[in-house]
């Protein structure tokens, strides 16, 4: 028996603010809204992705956003990235330097925590 890959990350979001998940996750990161099972959309949310890397926002009553758990993507030109948040108004926030990588937290639309990543060139 042995874990082979993760499949997806679940963040929470509050009911009725899917475009504001569109306009972040689409908009600004590049993901594309994959279509949600029906018996699952009636739940709310959206789910994104792109090729390997999945996103799903699962609508939460009691909703609190993630400010420590997580999900860190590994991003191709962090400088860029960093300046289309930061250009859209995002919250970016540096932390501790972390041996062979640049990078930089950002909040998406409800507070959740995001680490954006980028390797180091040796």
């Amino acid at each position: 028996m042995a874990l082979l890959s993760l499949d997806h990350v679940q963040l929470a979001m509050p009911a009725g603010r899917e475009e504001d998940a569109r306009a972040f996750y689409c908009g600004l990161l590049g993901l594309h809204e994959q279509t949600k099972p029906a018996n699952l959309a009636k739940r709310g949310g959206c789910w994104f992705g792109r090729e390997a890397l999945k996103v799903h926002l699962g609508v939460e009553g009691d909703f609190q956003p993630a400010r420590k758990a997580h999900p860190a993507f590994i991003v191709d030109d962090l400088a860029d990235f960093r300046k289309t948040l930061e250009t859209a108004g995002c919250l970016v926030v540096e932390d501790e330097p972390l041996e062979g990588y640049d990078r930089f937290y950002v909040y998406d639309p409800f507070g959740n925590r995001i680490e954006m990543m980028q390797p180091l060139q040796p």
